[in-house]
């Protein structure tokens, strides 16, 4: 027995040492089983295997940012990191459990920046299982107008405020499509109302930081106008953020709120990051190395 067990140990360094290197996407090979090849097999423990793919799909996708050589990711785009496990897992998820209305309304929020389709043909799944959920059609309506289709997405919310029991969100969000489709405010909406009903941590974090880049872009805007003002008064631009202070506290922000200013007399944004000052056009940027607001959606 003791020479089995040396045995074993040395043959497992031999092994280890003359493994051939595993390409970079191995983690990323093609799921062995699909869902609707499990059904029927599983014993009753459907339900569970999808929870099972839920969290790998979570797992998978946080592994993926983790290890992410990129410094700023772009919530709109993910197809630098190569995610494409994510849309068979979940499909795997909602094959086994076509009720799991948390994998589709995740799906609806990640998707969309890997691939458009696979996220319109998941959520179409959804509503096929479950005609009767409007926070489907929500889902739904919400991939048309992130890809900026105001057409499809009002008409996929009229869809949803007729489903029984659907709040008046969803004939509000139809009117607003046809008049104000790519407005901030309908933005802030639809991000508002994602991160209320945010099935897991990932959703609400992108949620919420759409919310801050949102507030962000009212700072911003309002900051370039004041800029500009005292340009014109002073032929010059403010060499320091405290130099248009003054003139910064008679600005509404939308909602009520308020800039906010750091011990150290900097302007920061909804994420706490100081202001960048470009003097030379007169300008004002966010510090892309400080702070957590996404790349502006264009």
């Amino acid at each position: 027995m003791i020479a089995g067990f040396i045995a074993i140990y040395v043959l497992s360094n031999f092994l280890e040492s003359a493994r051939p290197p595993l390409p970079e996407n191995y983690a990323d090979q093609d799921l062995a089983v699909q869902g609707n090849k499990l059904k029927g097999f599983t014993l009753g423990l459907d339900g569970l295997i999808a929870d099972w793919y839920w969290m790998q799909s979570l797992q998978y996708i946080g592994g993926k940012l983790v290890n992410s050589e990129t410094e700023q990711i772009n919530l709109e785009d993910l197809k630098p990191l190569n995610p494409r496990l994510l849309y068979p897992l979940l499909d795997n998820a909602t094959t086994l459990d076509p009720h799991f209305m948390t994998v589709y309304s995740y799906g609806a929020v990640v998707l969309p920046a890997i691939d458009r389709e696979q996220a319109i043909k998941l959520i179409e799944k959804g509503i096929a299982n479950n005609p009767e959920e409007w926070q489907l059609y929500h889902n739904l309506g919400y991939i048309y107008w992130r890809t900026k289709d105001y057409r499809k997405a009002s008409e996929t919310y009229e869809k949803g405020a007729a489903v029984k029991n659907a709040p008046p969100f969803m004939r509000l969000m139809a009117a607003r499509m046809k008049t104000e489709g790519g407005s901030r405010e309908t933005a802030r909406v639809i991000y508002g109302q994602l991160f209320e009903q945010a099935p897991d941590d990932q959703t609400r974090e992108i949620a919420r930081l759409r919310l801050l880049q949102l507030d962000s872009l009212d700072e911003r805007e309002a900051v370039r106008a004041t800029l500009q003002q005292f340009r014109e008064k002073n032929n010059r631009c403010a060499n320091s953020w405290s130099e248009i202070f003054p003139l910064l506290k008679s600005v509404k922000l939308p909602g009520g709120k308020d800039f906010r200013i750091d011990k150290s007399n900097n302007l920061v944004d909804p994420t706490d990051a100081p202001y960048i000052l470009d003097k030379a056009n007169c300008d004002i940027n966010l510090d892309r190395a400080k702070s957590k607001i996404p790349p502006d959606i264009k």
